[in-house]
């Protein structure tokens, strides 16, 4: 049977749709819209953001909460490099989303001649940030190439594919095969070495669990284990909530606390699960590891870096978890009080730390439910305040930018988030510098009508950069920002707005913004912002 004619936009959607794509997120430029007019004729669902940056930071925050690839799709040139940062973010924190665009002509100019948009080897700059992007050479091409870009991010760790299409290509006419979605299997590590590694558990008098964000698609055979195991639990950034920090045997999330070093050094076994143990966790240098450190990670190369493991478990976390499980019994009666013990040392050190965002955080946790998803920034008040005092329960229920460390990602993450989970909670927490990256994206969640709280905690500029140069005793400089008035850069883009400076007041409209008709900035000052 001949395949049918059809142009390369159609191609695309149709190689979308058959992996299971229900929405994009783009903005529609000169040299995509070929793309668009197929997304309209096949009904796909279609978000804009108002920054190709956004429309990134929304693909990876829906890629997170769901465990499905994003879809970010912009025009060429400046659009692609506006996207980026987004998916070097994505690429950082090993999240699935799928950059689409068109490039040049197949036979444009080597050394280009001025076309709109023209960017020189805009494929080769996009693989050279995150390791893979594939230029199409025709139509046909097309079903293949989307099927490889999915098989690539749904096997092994997760990241991010650019997919460029030559321009010339979107509305050109060929006969198109289709390509069926490669199943990809998702094995446990290897028989004798889990058996080794569940020897060496049974044996352990005070086992530890470290889990990160590799770990998220583990969470029941994970609390199962540690239970078996009557191991305290720690969590990354990236790993908090896929063990509920309110389960007896957690410790807590954030890896950079002294109490954390202490709670390893004196386990004689620690089993870290999908974790880089990366000194984007570790603030204050590598953890010591005097017991034995068994480590799973779907990654071999990540699997012998930044810590060298006792036992090497290559393979995915739940089916490797749900391996281990088998081959253990109970565990220690006394285990909670351990965990107790070494919780009460970090939640000392942790609320110390984040001691000016308490008041905030403890809002929170009164108004939010279990299973709430916190789209945080990189502000003061998530990782000083929210990730080792807010307490959540759920995988994918912090999503942060820990390894990249952008600025702007928390909002439209947070639009993500609650397009891809509408039945949960979603709250935005930014400080008051971060929010201005990406603060046009309140119209887009106006726009889709999402009912999302947006917490602004205003310090007055770069907070923390501002502690830094106070404790490198140089001038502070650059970082005093002048006061916005947020709540009427609400209201001038369609959305609720409130300014609080008290607990009562602030939970009151986080309430209110959880329930609204739209999106609610909830402008934090004075002591309630740690300012």
């Amino acid at each position: 049977m001949t395949p049918p004619r059809l142009t390369g936009g159609d191609a695309l959607v149709r190689a979308l749709l058959a992996h299971g794509t229900e929405l994009v997120f783009g903005i529609p430029g000169t040299h995509n819209l070929g793309i668009y007019r197929a997304l309209a004729e096949h009904g796909v669902r279609h978000v804009t953001p108002r920054h190709e940056q956004g429309a990134g930071f929304a693909a990876d925050g829906y890629a997170r909460v769901t465990g499905k690839p994003g879809i970010c799709l912009t025009t060429s040139g400046p659009a692609v490099l506006n996207a980026m940062t987004a998916v070097t973010q994505s690429y950082s924190d090993s999240v699935p989303v799928l950059l689409i665009s068109p490039g040049m002509p197949l036979r444009h100019p080597g050394r280009g001649n001025g076309t709109l948009h023209e960017v020189r080897h805009q494929s080769v700059a996009m693989e050279a940030v995150i390791g893979y992007s594939n230029r199409v050479q025709s139509v046909a091409e097309i079903p293949l190439a989307v099927a490889q870009a999915f098989a690539h991010m749904t096997s092994g760790r997760p990241r991010p594919v650019h997919l460029e299409i030559p321009l010339d290509l979107i509305d050109a006419v060929d006969h198109v095969s289709e390509v069926a979605p490669v199943l990809v299997a998702h094995p446990p590590a290897d028989a004798v070495t889990i058996a080794a590694a569940a020897g060496r558990l049974a044996t352990a008098t005070r086992p530890g669990m470290i889990i990160g964000g590799g770990a998220k698609g583990a969470a029941e055979p994970i609390t199962t284990l540690a239970e078996r195991l009557g191991a305290p639990v720690v969590a990354t950034a990236n790993g908090k909530g896929t063990f509920s920090e309110r389960h007896p045997l957690s410790i807590g999330a954030g890896l950079h606390h002294k109490a954390v070093a202490e709670f390893v050094a004196d386990c004689d076994a620690v089993l870290a699960i999908g974790t880089e143990l990366a000194s984007t966790d570790l603030w204050n240098g590598p953890l010591k590891f005097p017991g034995d450190l068994i480590r799973i990670d779907v990654d071999p190369a990540q699997m012998i870096t930044n810590a060298l493991p006792d036992h090497r478990l290559v393979g995915d976390a739940d089916a490797t978890v749900t391996t281990l499980n088998q081959r253990l019994g109970k565990g220690n009666p006394e285990a909670a009080q351990r965990a107790e013990r070494w919780r009460k040392l970090f939640t000392e050190h942790a609320r110390t730390q984040g001691a000016p965002w308490l008041p905030l955080v403890e809002a929170l946790e009164e108004v939010l439910a279990p299973g709430a998803i916190i789209a945080g920034d990189s502000a003061m008040a998530c990782y000083y305040g929210a990730l080792s005092n807010l307490p959540l329960e759920g995988p994918a229920s912090f999503l942060y930018p820990t390894g990249f460390g952008t600025l702007g990602y928390g909002l439209p993450a947070a639009i993500g988030a609650k397009m891809g989970a509408p039945d949960r909670q979603v709250v935005a927490l930014h400080g008051d510098g971060g929010i201005m990256f990406t603060l046009p994206e309140l119209a887009t969640a106006a726009q889709e009508r999402l009912p999302l709280p947006v917490i602004v905690a205003d310090n007055g500029g770069y907070g923390e950069i501002r502690r830094e140069m106070v404790g490198r005793g140089e001038p502070v400089h650059g970082v005093t920002l002048p006061g916005v008035d947020f709540v009427k850069v609400a209201k001038g883009l369609n959305c609720h707005g409130v300014t609080v400076d008290d607990e009562d007041r602030f939970a009151t409209a986080l309430r209110k913004a959880l329930a609204a008709d739209r999106p609610t900035v909830i402008h934090v000052v004075g002591d309630l912002a740690g300012a």
